[in-house]
């Protein structure tokens, strides 16, 4: 190693380091002397490594061994104790010297990364605290609507034989509620929601709510999307109202069909058909229809655009807000 080299190495503002072809060090520059505030004696040969935090020991030599028997540029992250005796992150960037198609050693540079890695650990830290309250949040929200559905129930039961229908629909509702929040909860990444997947798993779910057997809810198209957890919702509820007014207008042994289709294209846009207009007049008595009403509230609080009334002649069609971009 010539003394251009090592003069070159040592204005540099960065923490350089040299190997020979067996892995010891040959030289440290004056940045990496300042940073552990040892002489250059002690950093040779294995010497620095005395500087390694005990538990980055073992990975750190695994990961320079497999480079030097390979030959390869490696990076590796590993904490190095300061001369304040404070251990730093480092990420340290490695090549191999080849002169003459000998093999010469390795260069490498080493960057403190600490105040990163501290962020990385606090995000990583939010994140579980993110999700332990939602998942509290859920429990609970999922615990009332239970509980409001047994209510429901009770009142229900309790309740003349004419205003009966209207709490049975009522629990069906509630029911479907708790069943939407489930599914958003489950959602691999809730902050943009995997559309057609999403529809999958909402409709296996409405298919079993009641009348196991004789909901069916088919979901097709070519299209598909990511979805705002508002606009999920919105339309998770829209779905299972319909599903709610076909159950409130058939009689219980009538089977009820829904189809939906997600269209190609941006703005995300899906096409709802119900069977219901077509056994309606076998439906159960003292039901009052809420159904227009609460799809058109449900459309309004997610901006989504609605039109027609999901009979096969005027299907239900859905047309998405596009989703707004992650903020940086």
């Amino acid at each position: 190693m010539s003394d251009s080299f090592k003069r070159f190495a040592d204005v540099v503002p960065l923490m350089m380091w040299r190997s020979d072809e067996a892995g010891h060090a040959i030289h440290h520059n004056e940045c990496w002397l300042k940073f552990t505030g040892r002489p250059l004696e002690e950093e040779l040969g294995q010497g620095w490594r005395s500087g390694l935090h005990p538990e980055d020991f073992d990975r750190h030599a695994k990961i320079v061994a497999d480079a030097f028997e390979t030959r390869a540029p490696f990076t590796v992250e590993f904490r190095l104790r300061r001369h304040d005796g404070e251990y730093r992150w480092l990420l340290d960037t490695a090549r191999p010297l080849v002169e003459d198609g000998r093999f010469q050693g390795y260069l490498g540079s080493c960057f403190d990364i600490t105040d990163r890695k501290h962020a990385e650990e606090h995000i990583e830290h939010a994140l579980a605290e993110k999700e332990a309250l939602l998942a509290e949040v859920y429990h609970r929200v999922r615990n009332n609507l239970q509980v409001m559905v047994s209510l429901i129930g009770l009142y229900g039961r309790a309740a003349p034989d004419a205003c009966r229908g209207s709490f049975e629909a009522l629990g069906q509702r509630v029911r479907a509620i708790a069943l939407v929040q489930q599914h958003l909860h489950e959602a691999p990444h809730i902050a943009s929601i995997d559309l057609k997947d999403y529809l999958h798993r909402l409709a296996s779910g409405l298919g079993q709510l009641r009348r196991a057997g004789r909901i069916s809810v088919q979901v097709g198209g070519t299209g598909n999307g990511l979805v705002e957890p508002r606009t999920a919702n919105a339309l998770g509820m829209i779905v299972a109202e319909i599903v709610a007014e076909c159950l409130d207008a058939t009689a219980e042994h009538v089977a009820c069909s829904i189809a939906i289709d997600i269209e190609a294209g941006l703005p995300s846009r899906l096409s709802i058909v119900s069977g219901v207009s077509e056994m309606a007049a076998s439906g159960r008595p003292n039901v009052p229809n809420l159904g227009p009403r609460l799809i058109a509230a449900y459309a309004a609080q997610a901006e989504i655009a609605v039109t027609g009334d999901a009979s096969p002649s005027d299907p239900l069609r859905l047309t998405l807000p596009t989703a707004r971009p992650a903020a940086q």
